[in-house]
């Protein structure tokens, strides 16, 4: 009877059944530990949004004057328009005012129409200035404006000055900051849960508010002939701000 040999294969193939057979089950460890570590290593994350605004006193007024006029001939029309702008622009000038600047020059025709027919009757024309001027001397100037030619008042309105405007944007984030904090703590406390440090910060605007329009522009003529200096009465401004917080918990 020739002895049984045992090839390197077959060798191994019988030493696997006889661990599987004798041996205790292996459990498995590194699958279940690997689990864990991911779930203890999942951030959990909160993200809030705190709205915070600011209210600020404007203290400056803009200002758009209109020199309009009308006529038959078009070039002494122009030159009356002109003439009595350059009076209006000197008088600006001679106030200090800032921003001064021409935002319109218009000459058109005028014409009738009868029967489907068009006849020209002459012509219109208007210049158009406007400054930035401190809300208390406006009136008094406004006056003045009229006196030397101008007889259009387009458009009023008030802004805050830059320093003011740059206060009220830096306390406006600090108001969203605390509301989107307030509102974390307020979740949080709700489920029992504490937060543990912010991860990141979003500013999504501090912008400056529109300038604040008066109800409508008004004729000047007849504001010379008044008897008291034309009121001018400022409002306030308010700055708006958004701060976003991703914070983990």
């Amino acid at each position: 009877m020739k002895p049984t040999r045992f090839y390197p294969a077959r060798r191994l193939i019988l030493a696997l059944v006889a661990a599987i057979a004798l041996g205790p089950a292996l459990p498995f460890t590194p699958m279940v530990t690997t689990i864990a570590m991911a779930q203890e290593n999942t951030i959990r994350t909160l993200t809030v949004t705190g709205q915070g605004e600011q209210g600020v006193q404007t203290s400056k007024t803009q200002v758009s004057l209109g020199v309009d006029g009308e006529g038959k001939d078009p070039v002494a029309l122009q030159q009356e328009v002109a003439r009595r702008t350059t009076a209006v622009v000197e008088l600006l000038r001679s106030r200090r005012v800032e921003k001064l600047q021409t935002t319109g020059i218009q000459l058109s025709p005028r014409y009738t129409y009868d029967n489907q027919r068009s006849q020209l009757v002459g012509y219109s024309a208007s210049n158009t200035v406007s400054f930035t001027l401190a809300t208390e001397a406006v009136g008094s100037l406004l006056d003045d404006a009229v006196k030397a030619g101008a007889n259009q008042i387009r458009g009023i309105s008030f802004v805050a000055a830059d320093q003011a405007l740059e206060a009220a944007r830096q306390q406006a984030l600090k108001k969203a900051v605390a509301d989107a904090q307030a509102q974390a703590a307020a979740v949080l406390g709700v489920l029992n849960l504490r937060s543990q440090e912010v991860l990141s910060i979003q500013v999504n605007g501090a912008m400056a508010p529109s300038p604040i329009p008066m109800p409508m522009a008004r004729q000047a003529v007849g504001l010379a002939q008044a008897d008291a200096p034309t009121p001018v009465i400022g409002g306030e401004q308010v700055v708006q701000a958004t701060v976003t917080l991703q914070i983990r918990y």
